[in-house]
């Protein structure tokens, strides 16, 4: 369970879902029509200390205990719509970014996000990356090894988003008197209630006119997932309990609403219709069960 002052590395609590993202990415670059080609996602799987290995490949299965034979518990097919929704999602948020038109990128709870080496952003961008130091220490070393090259000035601000990240995005260089965009992706279900409308408020004192806020509403997914059985045996190879990594215990506003409280002229997207558009349908499971998952983009 979470506390507090809990911290992480890469393949334990809320850092092995930053895993699992970059082998979504993974999965979605070995497609044969990538909505996204991310190089770096199967490097930093591979060099993750894993207790099963972690499928990257269309075709490979999630590690179950469960399985008997050819039969399925379900994680499966999870598997195929989570991966497939982390291409969606990946590609939507890149071109939000780019379309923001800003020089200051700051990434929130950056995880394993290659963006500053994947992306093609225009000269003199800068890209913050904000997360706990274990997490970022982690993907420096996957690249540096790689001999990966950035194609933008990267940041990286290693500090919890509960302590003073504010302090730290500025004293890492960011100025807040001029335009910017910042991302919260695989976020805000990780944030209590109170905290998740604090982080939106802060970034609002933080952007000036001309700034853009990208953020993921995954709230009402999780909802409907943490009651499917196949959540907690999704995680168990890895030693993980998911539905303890989110708190569910307070209501959550919709993050559209807290943006337009502070003035932000807002647009939200469902994540199925974007799918959908790129002809990437997202998978339904055999329960029914899709992702009802939005993407919010906001402007001021």
């Amino acid at each position: 369970m979470r506390t507090a002052d809990d911290r992480w590395d890469i393949v334990s609590s809320v850092g092995w879902t930053a895993l699992m993202v970059a082998a979504g990415r993974a999965v979605e670059s070995h497609r044969p029509d990538p909505l996204v080609e991310d190089p770096y996602a199967e490097l930093f799987v591979a060099r993750a200390d894993t207790p099963q290995p972690v499928p990257t490949r269309p075709d490979q299965p999630w590690p179950d205990p469960e399985r008997v034979g050819d039969e399925t518990t379900g994680v499966d097919e999870f598997w195929a719509l989570m991966s497939t929704y982390q291409g969606v999602r990946s590609r939507f948020f890149d071109r939000a970014l780019l379309d923001a038109g800003v020089d200051q990128v700051v990434l929130l709870a950056a995880g394993l996000d290659a963006r500053a080496y994947r992306v093609d952003w225009p000269a003199g961008t800068t890209v913050f990356e904000i997360d706990q130091d274990q997490v970022l220490a982690f993907k420096d070393e996957v690249l540096t090894t790689a001999g990966a090259q950035e194609r933008c000035r990267r940041v990286a601000v290693p500090v919890d988003l509960r302590d003073d990240w504010v302090g730290a995005l500025r004293a890492a260089g960011f100025d807040d008197t001029r335009s910017s965009a910042f991302l919260a992706e695989g976020l805000l279900p990780f944030l209590p209630a109170a905290a998740e409308s604090d982080l939106l408020h802060r970034v609002g004192t933080l952007t000036a006119p001309g700034s853009t806020v990208v953020v993921e509403n995954f709230a009402s997914a999780f909802a409907q997932l943490r009651h499917d059985p196949v959540l907690p045996r999704f995680g168990r190879p890895f030693g993980v309990e998911m539905v303890g990594l989110v708190d569910m215990t307070e209501p959550r506003p919709h993050p559209a609403d807290e943006l337009r409280r502070d003035g932000w002229d807002t647009k939200v997207t469902p994540a199925v219709d974007v799918a959908a558009q790129w002809g990437r349908p997202l998978p339904t499971m055999a329960t029914g069960t899709t992702l009802d998952s939005e993407f919010v983009v906001a402007r001021r």
